[in-house]
């Protein structure tokens, strides 16, 4: 039996994305012509694969089982035609990458410009959000994710070391004093990003956690650095974000002798390890290379 691929992929795109409309503006077809696709491909495999209802599509039962066969072969059908032609040449295609908002703005967007200008023949699709976006269900390429990474079916590289320090204005510091131990943060305004109230620190007598408090905890780090700047209090932060503040002395760091746990690292994550697309290398080698080991923002 032989299959149109683009039938094939107005399917999967439009169960993954549950709207056939969606699925029809990714690829560049009309409603109705996506809709007809869908349509030949179920009389072709004589059986129904989307439940079709005025809000949003669900799969069928057989169309649960074959989505897993076509996103196999739409992966097969990419990898053959990127080791010939074009595609042996130069990576192509649209690229979905999901970032977490403020590194992406941070690190990623300024670097877009030399992505695309060393790749022209790829298309980037570069969503920023805070929310874990499941890799699968939304067709995205790869992410790039922070910390710890749960045991999952995904692929990870590390691209770069995420260095976490405690650190603070020269006027809080000079107002409130230093904090010589970790002990002493119990006596400071900590600012807390999000529930992460417990700052974990290697001593000489192991590991140590501090529940710390503070008059302010909000859910964005952004905000969490500007009022450091401000000389709120005192916080946990990701080199990335304060890298050039620390450089500049807007702020510094305290009790460096005692390393924040656990060393964390960013991630790139994809969906597989086989088959994967010329993009999705070309992407995450660029931004490896890019950030370097120890990263640009921890180098003077």
């Amino acid at each position: 039996m032989y299959f149109d691929l683009l039938d094939v992929a107005v399917f999967a795109r439009a169960a993954l994305l549950g709207n056939l409309s969606a699925a029809a503006r990714d690829l560049q077809l009309s409603t109705s012509t996506a809709s007809a696709r869908v349509a030949r491909l179920e009389q072709k495999l004589g059986t129904r694969l989307l439940h079709r209802t005025t809000r949003r599509l669900s799969l069928t039962a057989d169309g649960e089982r074959f989505l897993e066969h076509a996103q196999h072969l739409l992966a097969t059908a990419e990898a053959a035609e990127q080791s010939v032609g074009k595609g042996a040449q130069q990576p192509y295609g649209l690229l979905r990458v999901t970032a977490p908002a403020s590194f992406g703005r941070q690190h990623v967007s300024p670097a877009i410009p030399a992505f695309l200008g060393a790749y022209p023949y790829i298309r980037l699709d570069l969503r920023l959000s805070d929310q874990i976006v499941p890799l699968v269900d939304a067709g995205i390429d790869v992410a790039l994710r922070m910390g710890a990474l749960p045991d999952s079916s995904l692929v990870a590289r590390p691209l770069a070391p995420s260095r976490r320090v405690i650190c603070a204005a020269p006027a809080y510091l000079a107002a409130h004093g230093t904090p010589r131990h970790p002990d002493d943060l119990r006596a400071h305004n900590c600012l807390v990003l999000g529930d992460q109230s417990a700052w974990r620190f290697d001593t000489p007598i192991g590991e140590s956690a501090i529940t710390v408090h503070g008059n302010l905890r909000v859910d964005n780090g952004e905000v969490i650095r500007d009022a450091l700047v401000a000389g709120m209090g005192i916080a946990l932060k990701s080199t990335w974000d304060v890298g050039a503040l620390l450089r500049s002395g807007e702020l510094v760091t305290v009790l460096d002798e005692y390393p924040v746990l656990p060393a964390v690292s960013i991630w790139a994550v994809y969906p597989s390890r086989h088959l994967v697309p010329a993009k999705t290398h070309a992407f995450v080698d660029f931004f490896a290379a890019r950030f370097g080991n120890p990263p640009y923002w921890d180098r003077a």
